[in-house]
């Protein structure tokens, strides 16, 4: 899953810092050149051919018309260490080759589209420029998060010094496969109150945790609780583009869910569990056993003390309902948004080409310092200013005043006024553990579920992942932290279904995370917390740079504006268990 996270040896890592040629238009050329940007990572993955037998990944087809085949390239246009993106007339796909030995796999990153051919090649896996993700080049699978789908893979041959790909029509279309998943062996009954796995959350965690389940021959009964009326969506997206839909946003249909026998129970809420009986009790009254029980609800909207609570039009963005409503009323009316968070700066971005004001209020001086830094959140400040975006910092909110019950004007504690037709909440969040009191599972002072190596809790069959747990990192020597990425969701439930079946992993992965705003993205890999120095690449007056956080001597977290790939690059090294020391990057 991306390298390995053992305690980082203190090998020096010279990291590429000059920017980027621009893409290379002819052939789709890698912007990697001739070599794998880390020549000493880990290998994640075998290498070789694509698999000797793409059906064994698809429907089985016997006509010749439902396959491609084609001549993409002299076997040396391409040294070791490339990627070219090649057409095959029904599609493209991606051409690898490494150790002299060619690969062909899907060329877009199932989990927003990137083109691969962008990102990094690491010995036996490639990386996605934009989330990171990692892909087996000889499976396809997909070894590192996010995403839930792995890449198609496609015969290779070498005729007459020509590379010759053989790849299924259907494949080259959809660009993305589902890995195999076993049924369940059981009789289901949606009203028998015993089922092997409960999984509660139906976010990233809880869903990868039931995929992997599946995908690793697990043929018992799954049933998967919600607090929410819809099915697993892209929480994500809610913040940047306010009026999808749920069907728009949705991770897997409920058609999906129910192939693949696993039990959705949605508006769903768990209120109490009982450790000693097994048993999740519901706020309808029902109960649940479980053999093996796994905690994944998030976080909920930090409280936030003002007058005029019954005020309409006041939200805190948790669903696709609220953004759609977010966007309504914000049509030519004037918005305010309380907190400088990444949501809520996406929620103010989002609504500048539609609302005829947007206001922020933040109780620091500069937007995201804690996060990345004074230079950087100052830099993205100009960006917001520079699209109508008013800033009220070193403030916060006293009254929000309504007429007829809806809000008109929201005061800020010193003194101003400010118009507001429909104002968002997004001063943070709290883990969403408050069901867990009576119970014997422990928590630290600030609610997280406290989880092993293994998101094993003190309590024997229960298992917890995503925002709601601190577990230990080894590259803070096994610390335990709370990193509430979307990306990091997704691991802790693929390490929580292993562990369920006895086949424990430990943690991997590289924290990634990203935020979308006018059109530009901000990348950020590794665990910055606490750093104390910030060496800056590139011109932050023109939104193009690299930032490295650094703690001490050593390099701990990279962000990025108009950089790809450097933030994937980076990832590498610190997935590889390398030290990328300071002065390295100075």
């Amino acid at each position: 899953m991306g390298g390995c996270f053992s305690k980082p040896k203190p090998v020096e890592v010279k990291v590429e810092l000059s920017l980027l040629e621009k893409e290379k238009e002819v052939d789709g050329l890698s912007p990697n050149g001739k070599a794998s940007p880390f020549a000493d990572c880990r290998p994640n993955g075998a290498l070789g051919h694509g698999s000797d037998d793409d059906s064994a990944q698809l429907p089985l087809y016997h006509k010749p018309r439902d396959y491609v085949e084609a001549s993409v390239c002299h076997v040396k246009d391409l040294e070791n260490g490339q990627m070219r993106e090649v057409d095959l007339g029904s599609g493209r796909a991606l051409l690898i080759k490494e150790h002299g030995e060619f690969s062909a796999l899907g060329h877009k990153c199932p989990h927003y589209g990137a083109p691969l051919v962008k990102g990094v090649l690491s010995k036996g896996h490639v990386r996605c420029p934009w989330h990171g993700a990692c892909f087996n080049i000889a499976t396809g699978d997909i070894e590192d998060f996010p995403g839930l789908d792995s890449l198609p893979t496609f015969q290779v041959r070498v005729e007459k010094d020509k590379v010759i790909i053989r790849a299924n029509k259907q494949a080259l279309q959809s660009q993305k496969r589902s890995k195999p998943m076993a049924r369940c062996s059981a009789v289901l009954n949606s009203t028998t109150g015993f089922s092997h796995v409960v999984i509660i959350g139906s976010g990233p965690a809880g869903l990868v945790c039931a995929e992997t389940l599946r995908q690793e021959g697990f043929t018992d009964r799954i049933v998967m609780c919600t607090m929410d009326i819809h099915p697993p969506y892209d929480r994500p997206k809610l913040s940047k583009s306010l009026d999808s839909t749920a069907e728009q946003l949705r991770l897997r249909s409920t058609d999906f869910l129910q192939d693949h026998d696993i039990e959705l129970f949605t508006d769903k809420e768990a209120v109490a569990i009982d450790v000693k009986t097994r048993t999740v009790t519901f706020e309808d009254g029902v109960t649940m056993e479980y053999r093996n029980l796994f905690i994944a609800t998030g976080s909920k909207p930090k409280p936030m003390n003002y007058k005029g609570k019954d005020v309409k039009n006041v939200f805190h963005l948790r669903t696709p309902d609220d953004a759609n409503s977010i966007a309504r009323l914000a049509n030519n009316k004037n918005a305010v948004i309380v907190g400088t968070s990444f949501i809520g700066m996406e929620v103010a971005a989002a609504l500048t080409d539609k609302a005829h004001s947007v206001s922020v209020i933040g109780i620091e001086s500069v937007t995201f310092k804690k996060a990345l830094g004074e230079k950087v959140g100052k830099a993205i400040m100009k960006l917001f200013e520079a699209n109508r975006v008013k800033f009220y910092m070193l403030n916060e909110v006293s009254e929000m005043i309504g007429h007829h019950g809806q809000l008109k004007e929201v005061v800020l504690k010193s003194g101003k006024v400010l118009r507001a037709d429909v104002c968002v909440i997004s001063t943070g969040s709290v883990p969403a553990t408050d069901f867990l009191k009576q119970s014997s599972i422990h928590m630290d002072t600030k609610g997280f579920i406290t989880v092993n190596k293994m998101m094993q809790t003190n309590c024997d069959g229960v298992f917890a992942g995503g925002d709601v747990v601190v577990f230990p990192f080894p590259p803070r020597n096994n610390k335990k932290v709370n990193i509430p990425h979307w990306q990091m969701a997704h691991v802790h439930g693929r390490v929580a279904a292993l562990s369920m079946m006895g086949r424990a992993m430990e943690i991997k992965s590289v924290p990634y995370f990203w935020s979308a705003m006018f059109g530009k993205t901000i990348r950020y890999a590794g665990y910055g917390d606490g750093f104390d120095d910030v060496i800056i690449q590139g011109d932050l007056d023109d939104l193009r740079f690299v930032a490295f956080y650094t703690r001490g001597e050593e390099v701990v977290a990279v962000a990025s504006m108009n950089y790809d790939p450097i933030v994937s690059r980076v990832a590498e090294v610190l997935g590889s268990g390398k030290m990328i020391r300071k002065r390295d990057v100075e």
